[in-house]
């Protein structure tokens, strides 16, 4: 099936071909291309054979998959969705977007280009690897570093790749730890997608909630007063709203975020530029650190 399919693809964009050529290209037999012919023609696809000098096999010139199931709509759609696909670098998307892309007869617009990879992280491999497990539904082994600096051993189930606040995550079932986990995929080592295959979950059974996989997360509230030089990276950081504007030029932001060494070290980048107003125990915090900082120079 997909031998004709691509019979198809390859007429559509170079309007015929000679018998010998396809058999060359897909290294079968004449008589077998010509039996995907017949098996076309019945299936309906307007497909015709020319023979003599200049002849050869092809598709009618007003074919194309307009009078299939899907409306004109639905055929933008797909072909959107495969844009976003390549954004994430997927095996072969880009391929598929060609092929469809000529066999709607639509001209794909490039009304938008991602790119979620870091300035530092760019392991393509890994993502490949974690998308081919949750589809085939294999055991991935791999070393994973938690924020405290612990390395352990792992083996999960993979559910699902998520994209949350500028990382990449794997969500899936620990072997290890016996529940649903998160890892985060910078953090990932080592990983190896085994031959081992696993049926899924009832996961209602097992925990209403994906746990992270290193604590549970505790939410504070800081009150930040940041210097004006400073509040794009607020926007960039946290894509806070407006602030209140202070009569010295400074900002006052207040934020609910995930209280962990992310936020402080996040704090710490601002340097002068940022004072921390509340609540008290994160102005300690800060001050430790920057005290253990500066000690390293005296």
């Amino acid at each position: 099936m997909y031998r004709q399919f691509e019979i198809m693809y390859l007429l559509l964009n170079q309007k015929s071909a000679t018998a010998k050529d396809l058999a060359d290209h897909f290294g079968v037999s004449q008589r077998t291309i010509y039996r995907d012919i017949d098996t076309l023609s019945l299936a309906g696809i307007p497909i015709f054979t020319e023979k003599g000098k200049g002849g050869g096999i092809g598709l009618q010139p007003e074919f194309v998959l307009n009078k299939s199931i899907l409306n004109e709509q639905e055929q933008k759609e797909i072909l959107t969705a495969l844009q976003g696909l390549i954004s994430i670098k997927t095996a072969d998307s880009e391929q598929v977007l060609k092929k469809l892309s000529i066999m709607f007869n639509r001209n794909t617009v490039s009304w938008l280009e991602v790119d979620f990879s870091g300035w530092g992280f760019d392991d393509n491999n890994i993502f490949l690897d974690f998308k081919t497990a949750i589809l085939e539904k294999q055991i991935v082994e791999f070393e994973y570093y938690s924020s405290s600096g612990e390395m352990t051993c792992r083996q999960i189930e993979p559910i699902q790749l998520w994209f949350k606040s500028k990382t990449w995550y794997v969500k899936g079932y620990c072997l290890t730890k016996e529940d649903l986990r998160t890892f985060k995929l910078t953090r990932i080592k080592n990983q190896k997608v085994t031959k081992k295959y696993f049926s899924e979950r009832n996961l209602e059974e097992i925990v209403s909630e994906v746990k992270n996989d290193e604590y549970e997360v505790k939410m504070i509230t800081v009150k930040l007063k940041v210097a004006p030089k400073m509040l794009y990276r607020m926007f960039d950081d946290f894509g806070v709203y407006i602030p209140k504007k202070q009569k010295d030029g400074s900002f006052i932001v207040t934020l609910t975020i995930p209280e962990d060494d992310w936020i402080y070290n996040i704090i710490l980048s601002y340097g002068e530029h940022i004072e921390v107003l509340s609540p008290e125990n994160v102005q300690k915090i800060i001050k430790e650190k920057s005290r253990k900082i500066l000690k390293k120079y005296l």
